[in-house]
C-alpha cells in the first residue's frame, strides 16, 4: 500500500503541479489560490474513483485486454512523461480565467488526471482490495493538497524578491529530479507487464 502512495505522488507530483500554476499563484490570492486547489483535487479525486471502481472491469470485459498489456501500455505512457519532465522541465501551460470553478476543472484535467495517474489508478483497483485502495486515493490527494499548500506558504513567508527566485529555481531542479523517479516507475511497470504475461 504504502509503495502504491508514493508511486502515485511522485506520478501526482504536487512540486510540479505548483511550478505549472505560476501565473495563477500571482493573480490570486491565498484563500482563491487554495479554493482552486481544493476544487481541483476533489474533481481529480472522484474522475480517479470512477475509473478504481470500473478501469479494470471496463478492459477485461468490454476490450477484452490483458491486464498486463495495460500495465506495459501504462509504463511507456509514465516513461514518456518523465522524458519530458527531464528534458524540458516545467512550462507555464495554464492561464487565468474569471471563472474559478473552470480553472479547477483545467487544472484537474489533465494536469492532476492524465493518462499516468489514470494507469495507476487501474492498477491500484488491480492490486488492492476495495477499501485499501479507496484509502490510498483519499490518503493521496490529501498529501498533494497539503504539499501544495505548504510550498505556498513557505514561498509567501520569503520576504526579499532574490531567495524567492533561488527557491523557483531550486523547485524547477526538483521537478527534473522527479522525472528520473517516474521514468524508473515506467520502466519498472513494463519490465513486470513483460514478466507477468510471459511467466518469466
Amino acid at each position: 500500500m504504502l509503495s502504491s502512495i508514493v508511486e502515485f505522488l511522485v506520478m501526482l507530483n504536487p512540486f510540479a503541479l505548483f511550478l505549472y500554476l505560476d501565473p495563477i499563484r500571482k493573480d490570486l490570492s491565498h484563500r482563491d489560490f487554495m479554493m482552486v486547489i481544493f476544487k481541483a483535487s476533489l474533481i481529480s479525486f472522484f474522475v480517479c474513483l470512477v475509473f478504481f471502481f470500473s478501469g479494470d472491469l471496463f478492459f477485461r470485459l468490454i476490450f477484452k485486454i490483458d491486464f498486463e498489456s495495460f500495465r506495459i501500455f501504462g509504463g511507456i505512457i509514465i516513461f514518456s512523461y518523465a522524458y519530458f519532465y527531464i528534458v524540458k522541465g516545467q512550462k507555464a501551460l495554464i492561464i487565468i480565467k474569471e471563472n474559478l470553478d473552470d480553472l479547477a476543472s483545467e487544472i484537474a484535467l489533465p494536469f492532476m488526471v492524465g493518462a499516468g495517474t489514470i494507469s495507476l489508478t487501474i492498477l491500484l483497483a488491480h492490486d488492492h482490495s476495495l477499501l485499501i485502495g479507496g484509502g490510498s486515493l483519499t490518503i493521496i490527494f490529501l498529501v498533494n493538497f497539503l504539499v501544495i499548500f505548504a510550498l505556498k506558504k513557505f514561498r509567501d513567508s520569503i520576504e526579499t524578491k532574490k531567495f524567492k527566485t533561488a527557491f523557483d529555481k531550486n523547485m524547477e531542479v526538483l521537478l527534473r529530479l522527479n522525472g528520473f523517479f517516474i521514468g524508473a516507475i515506467g520502466i519498472n511497470m513494463v519490465l513486470l507487464g513483460i514478466k507477468n504475461l510471459f511467466g518469466i
